[in-house]
């Protein structure tokens, strides 16, 4: 007998997926877009939800297609070279980034006014908060039920109503686009989806998605891609709602605090004056609940994952990555998010080529051909863009600041799409020089 989603599990593996994605970054990057892009808010807004929303929710399709994780996506660039890629992945949006990321975003919002943001403060929280997401990751057979029919719905109540609120009551004034947004609005907009990390989290989360509905006994493969897939459109269509409300948000919150704030602070002092002190709570709670399901369904895929490699228990590894991220939370968030930042503009390329050639596969002769020395390619701009938001940028040699869209952290844009052009002209040549040979 074949097991099906009825369709209340379908929607509460949508709520999932977007309760998953909705993490610390989502909710603090796209008021910080709306206050800095000024009158250009909405091509800024394009360019971040290509980014933040097209992009996660193909690849959420692009491993469906595939049923599973990175490695069942990335076997065309061969086995080692997608273990290093999927390794980087892990480790980027688990226990060094995003995890802590969510921790000290929580803190921030929710427990730093009131206690002040102190390094003690932010200790006693971070064990308390590390303490739950372990007790909550041991045992991911019931994510469905703790994340996906309780949590996530807890979630999307808060976000409606601070979404709503956004749209009914703006702060007021619109500040004057900053001058990146004033000379490339959609290509800011665009490079700074990639800090929601959410593209790699959908690499990542996948095989969690799959997995939750194999929970409920599906064992189909087609069906398994069909509830993944609608489980990816429905968080798309959430995740949108959420950013344009947030756009708002941050838009018009110019007057209540410096256009250089970061997230957590624009959207503290828009709830302080919206809600009051009952306000504060409130976002509080919504980011505590927000950072906590992304920490939990993280540590659950980045333990599944090294299970595979390392001679470590499953149960194990939560708890190593659980104390790791604790000891990396404690950084502060604005140190964390400065080192990310290159990490990300370095690792973000390679993905974004795998993800888009992966649906064309059926158009080759043999796609390793393309996707390998285009990711490679990709990569290597990726990382001189990186290299650019470092101090380190003055080391680089003269030509990388004039390559085309360099200015707007798109440089591995034009040469990855010649070194397409040309694998794709070899793998012609090849294919037909083969089909000659066999004749």
């Amino acid at each position: 007998m074949t097991h099906r989603l009825t369709s209340k599990d379908i929607l509460a593996l949508g709520f999932m997926t977007f309760a998953l994605f909705v993490g610390a970054g989502n909710i603090i990057f796209p008021p910080m877009v709306g206050i800095q892009s000024g009158e250009h808010v909405w091509t800024a807004a394009i360019g971040f939800l290509l980014t933040a929303v097209g992009l996660p929710v193909m690849t959420v399709i692009a491993l469906a297609r595939v049923g599973g994780g990175i490695d069942a996506l990335s076997s065309p660039i061969g086995k080692t070279a997608g273990l290093v890629l999927a390794t980087v992945c892990y480790l980027a949006v688990g226990p060094l980034f995003a995890t802590p990321r969510t921790a000290t975003v929580s803190f921030e919002v929710g427990i730093a006014p009131l206690t002040g943001d102190g390094a003690l403060p932010l200790l006693v929280y971070s064990v308390l908060y590390f303490a739950l997401v372990i007790g909550i990751s041991l045992y991911p057979g019931k994510l469905l039920d703790t994340v996906g029919h309780f949590l996530a719905p807890l979630k999307i109540v808060a976000l409606t109503i601070l979404g709503v609120a956004a749209l009914l009551w703006p702060a007021g004034t619109i500040a004057p686009a900053t001058e990146d947004y004033q000379r490339a609005a959609f290509s800011s907009g665009f490079v700074n989806g990639y800090l929601t990390m959410d593209t790699l989290g959908a690499l990542v989360f996948g095989i969690v998605i799959v997995n939750a509905a194999r929970s409920r006994g599906v064992e189909s493969a087609s069906l398994l891609t069909r509830y993944t897939v609608l489980a990816g459109l429905i968080a798309g269509v959430g995740l949108t709602l959420v950013y344009l409300s947030l756009f708002k948000l941050g838009n018009g919150s110019g007057a209540l605090v410096e256009q250089s704030a970061n997230g957590a602070a624009i959207l503290h002092a828009y709830v302080q004056q919206t809600f009051g002190g009952l306000g504060s709570f409130f976002l509080a709670a919504l980011i505590f609940v927000a950072c906590m399901v992304t920490a939990v369904g993280l540590t659950c895929a980045c333990a599944e994952f090294f299970a595979q490699y390392l001679p470590l228990s499953y149960k194990a590894l939560v708890f190593i990555l659980g104390l790791f991220s604790m000891v990396v939370s404690n950084l502060g968030l604005s140190h964390l998010i400065q080192i990310s930042i290159p990490v990300l503009t370095a690792i973000y390329p390679p993905c974004i080529v795998l993800v888009v050639l992966s649906f064309t596969l059926n158009w080759w002769n043999k796609s390793s051909r393309l996707i390998a020395p285009t990711m490679l390619v990709s990569l290597i701009f990726g990382i001189i863009d990186g290299v650019k938001t470092t101090s380190f940028k003055d080391m680089l040699p003269a030509f990388s600041q004039h390559l085309p869209l360099a200015d707007q952290g798109l440089a591995w844009l034009p040469p990855a799409l010649v070194m397409l052009l040309i694998a794709a002209i070899v793998d012609r040549v090849k294919g037909r020089e083969q089909v000659t040979a066999h004749s």
